[in-house]
């Protein structure tokens, strides 16, 4: 158990392993087991791929090519709060970038970082679908149109705890 403990309460871990025995040696049960390891530590810490591969008997490539395929799994820790930023053409051209770099500056991180006190994380993407409300954003799922940098404090500070 050593190897994972670190990745969570030892309720977590214990309960990660618990779904390992279950499977152990069935390749066939890679999507549970990804799902319910998502599940148990709020994403798939990388870590974990290597004992899940031991356990399943498959190559660790194999898995973090189920992972990168199925948008449903991530290998990023969640924050409290989510920012994912379009740098698709509509929003870049509209100011995206610029409104990207007031929020990473005001968080003092960078894309993909998630700050110290587990927060907040920012991501980037190539569309939201909103290309109406260019730049956009959303915050765990909420949209965020028409954003002007100016705007960046007054809606971060909404989330103030």
């Amino acid at each position: 158990m050593c190897q994972c403990e670190r990745l969570g309460t030892e309720e977590q871990v214990k309960e990660f392993y618990d779904v390992l025995s279950k499977y152990k040696g069935n390749k066939d049960n890679i999507m549970v087991v990804l799902q319910t390891t998502q599940n148990i530590f709020g994403y798939i810490p990388e870590k974990s791929v290597k004992i899940i591969a031991e356990n399943l008997e498959m190559p660790e490539s194999e898995i973090y090519g189920i992972i990168s395929f199925y948008s449903q799994f991530t290998l990023t820790p969640k924050a409290k709060y989510n920012i994912d930023i379009c740098l698709g053409t509509a929003c870049f051209v509209l100011g995206a970038q610029d409104v990207l770099n007031k929020i990473l500056s005001k968080l003092n991180v960078r894309v993909g970082e998630m700050t110290q006190d587990g927060k907040w994380i920012v991501t980037s993407c190539r569309c939201l679908g909103c290309c109406g409300l260019a730049p956009a954003m959303t915050i765990n799922g909420e949209v965020y149109g028409k954003l002007k940098v100016e705007d960046i404090d007054r809606i971060l500070d909404n989330f103030a705890d």
